[in-house]
């Protein structure tokens, strides 16, 4: 149903009810309101390729338009990285020429996390030899590579997409990656396998012109697992796995979430819907975003601000009168999961009887050598499938059981814990300062080495708890859905100096009972601080904690002065 944008001219649906300048293409209004819209109606971003392939990349960094640079290459997934040696305070400073560096971040996009050992093999080679050896898992399943030449692109997209991968809008105002369980099709207690529906959608929108200029991002999920594993309550549409009464499995359909720096948690449309209709009603969400939009402001560009407007019953009507052309089936909510984490991690029986088998790099942090042996592993024990996860793990599937042991003895031997401690398990960190050009704090290095402050400090801690740092108010790293979320910033020591340091929110979740972390009054804590005062408040929390209370529900009843 690939429906193309409505033309200057056409008649409104309906009266406006928000002034012209929000730039909504329903309403008739095409005229750009900002650069990044002209720049979108000059060029579609996925025209940038043939640049790359016949001009930039021969005749190198300095040949490339400003228009591509810092926007439609982000189409195939490319974004400058920051420049050395910029301290956070220039972040908001500087220009962007100032900022970009002369290489790349590339993302792999790997839609429903799902990975041959080959492909994987793949990227770690890739990383190895254009990449610096770097390489991390991220919290929406794909992989993401550093110090990219623009002069190596076309070879590496030769490479990824000779084993069926790619970086097609993987970045950009676009569908990004899909969302999907990890364990999808192979979980014995799946409900529905959302595989099929991921890769039609795929299929459908995905280097779609019809959908390659939307207001801004717009993200997916997809999973019937019972875990809740794809953090659908902040995507833009999400499909979760559900048994109706009369239907059978199917998917409760969820639209508006999104974090950044005005969080919303999505909400239910009341609509199930069957497996193989899900890609029909993904691509009427997308269209009713690219369409109704707002377009005008960045910061208001995304479907969870359209949604909070119009209330999801008026979004339901206008997705079923104008776009499906059909009623949606009232459904029931997804049952809440019985597990708090929901990561996959350790050794886990498929319905088939072999085993996949979960671990914990640190905080995402791999390489490309790392990437190679964890496919050499998967192969020596008997799967040729992989998979990433949106926890920034992994998993190996399809290992019988006579492996199991072995293969956790060499996944250990490598740093990849299969049993790892709840910190190492539950921390998690965005890009930050090393590489992203938004970043005030560092944050991989930081997150590691609070792992080991923790461990040493509280080994008998067995609690699960997810703590997440993020180097800027973006929240890439979902910093308000954390039980301690640290928003990276510049605030000041005890002598006055300004550092690194964190904002802290506390008490947030997913899953178990949706909702944001609570902000402490004044609560700041300097990078040097940060391990002293996160043993100090999970100290409190065992002293304090009733019997079974989790971490978020103390944080959210706790005196400000325990928080402290």
């Amino acid at each position: 149903m690939a429906t193309t944008p409505r033309k200057p001219g056409a008649a409104p649906h309906r009266k406006a009810t928000r002034h012209r300048g929000e730039g909504q293409w329903a309403k008739g209004h095409f005229t750009p309101l900002n650069a990044n819209e002209q720049s979108k109606k000059d060029d579609d971003g996925l025209n940038v390729r043939t640049r790359i392939e016949t001009i930039y990349s021969k005749a190198g960094f300095d040949s490339i338009d400003g228009a591509d640079l810092r926007g439609r290459m982000r189409w195939w997934g490319l974004y400058t990285q920051r420049k050395p040696g910029i301290e956070g305070g220039k972040t908001a400073i500087l220009e962007p020429e100032e900022l970009d560096d002369r290489y790349f971040m590339m993302r792999v996009r790997i839609d429903g996390g799902r990975l041959t050992t080959q492909q994987l093999r793949v990227i770690g080679d890739i990383s190895a030899e254009f990449a610096r050896g770097t390489a991390d898992i991220t919290d929406r399943q794909n992989i993401q590579l550093h110090w990219i030449r623009v002069e190596d692109v076309p070879e590496i997209w030769r490479r990824l997409e000779g084993v069926g991968l790619s970086t097609t809008e993987a970045c950009g105002d676009v569908p990004r990656v899909i969302l999907g369980s990890p364990v999808a099709g192979i979980a014995e207690d799946e409900i529905v396998d959302g595989t099929p529906a991921i890769e039609e959608i795929h299929r459908r929108v995905i280097g779609n012109p019809a959908y390659s200029n939307l207001p801004r991002k717009f993200k997916t999920a997809v999973s019937g697992s019972p875990l809740l594993d794809v953090a659908h309550e902040i995507n833009d549409v999400a499909f979760v796995g559900v048994r109706h009464p009369e239907h059978g499995p199917g998917f409760d359909v969820w639209v508006g979430g999104g974090l950044s720096t005005n969080p919303k948690i999505g909400q239910r449309l009341g609509a199930w819907v069957p497996v193989e209709e899900v890609a029909d009603v993904h691509e009427a969400v997308v269209a009713v975003f690219r369409d109704y939009g707002y377009r005008r402001l960045r910061t208001r560009a995304r479907l969870k601000f359209l949604v909070a407007d119009w209330g999801v019953e008026q979004f339901r009507k206008v997705l079923e009168d104008e776009y499906l052309k059909r009623r949606l089936i009232d459904g029931p909510a997804p049952d809440q999961p019985l597990e708090r984490w929901r990561d996959h991690v350790g050794v886990h029986r498929q319905k088939d009887g072999r085993y996949y088998v979960g671990f914990a790099p640190r905080v995402g942090r791999v390489d490309g050598t790392l990437l190679t042996k964890i496919a050499e592993l998967a192969e020596e024990h008997g799967s040729g499938r992989v998979r990433t996860t949106a926890e920034q793990k992994m998993l190996v599937l399809d290992v019988t059981e006579d492996r199991v042991d072995s293969l956790v003895e060499g996944l250990e031997a490598l740093d990849l814990s299969v049993r790892p401690s709840p910190f190492r398990r539950g921390t998690m960190a965005c890009t930050g300062i090393e590489f992203c050009k938004l970043a005030i704090v560092e944050t991989k290095a930081r997150g590691a080495g609070l792992i080991d402050e923790l461990e040493r400090r509280l080994p008998e801690f067995d609690e699960p708890i997810t703590i997440n740092l993020n180097g800027c108010p973006n929240a890439c790293a979902r910093i308000q859905t954390a039980d301690i979320g640290l928003k990276g910033q510049l605030v000041l020591d005890e002598h006055g100096e300004q550092v690194e340091g964190y904002q802290v929110h506390l008490g947030g979740a997913l899953g178990l009972e949706a909702g944001f972390g609570r902000k402490v009054r004044g609560l700041k804590v300097t990078a040097q601080e940060l391990p002293d005062y996160v043993e100090r408040v999970l100290r409190r929390y065992l002293e304090d904690r009733e019997d079974g209370e989790r971490f978020a529900t103390w944080a959210g009843r706790a005196e400000e002065e325990a928080l402290s």
